[in-house]
């Protein structure tokens, strides 16, 4: 009977980069979810400054971090357990009678560039790019 011998050892150093790349792309992926939850919470509450309505809604706006199989999500948004946070849907979607006062969507859009390129050079650096 013939055999085959292979050498894998090369398969076993890989396999074992990749075991620490997913622990440190965790590690980095939730820093940069982190900070753009951050920057999109602080554009929010920037936006709402100095409105004598609502003059306590800016400090209901915060964000949660949440973890799941595969994923890190966050969500940013007034709390409605915090002074005036109950105004958020009036206040980003208006009702049949007002229009929306606050933009919700601009200080994502403003993060969306630097967080692609966060992801993009974190990628780009676990595979030597």
């Amino acid at each position: 009977m013939n055999r085959i011998r292979v050498d894998d050892s090369e398969v076993l150093a890989l396999a074992a980069d990749v075991g620490r790349i997913s622990g440190r792309a965790v590690d980095d992926a939730a820093a940069i979810v982190e900070k753009g939850a951050l920057n999109i919470k602080n554009g929010l509450r920037d936006a709402a400054q100095g409105h004598p309505s609502f003059p306590a809604f800016p400090n209901s706006i915060s964000y949660d971090i949440n973890y799941g199989a595969g994923s890190i999500e966050a969500e940013i948004g007034p709390d409605k357990n915090r002074t005036q946070g109950a105004l958020g849907n009036l206040l980003y979607f208006g009702s049949s009678k007002n229009a929306p006062v606050l933009d919700l969507e601009g200080p994502v859009r403003s993060e969306e560039p630097k967080f692609d390129r966060a992801i993009t050079d974190m990628v780009d650096g676990f595979l030597g790019g």
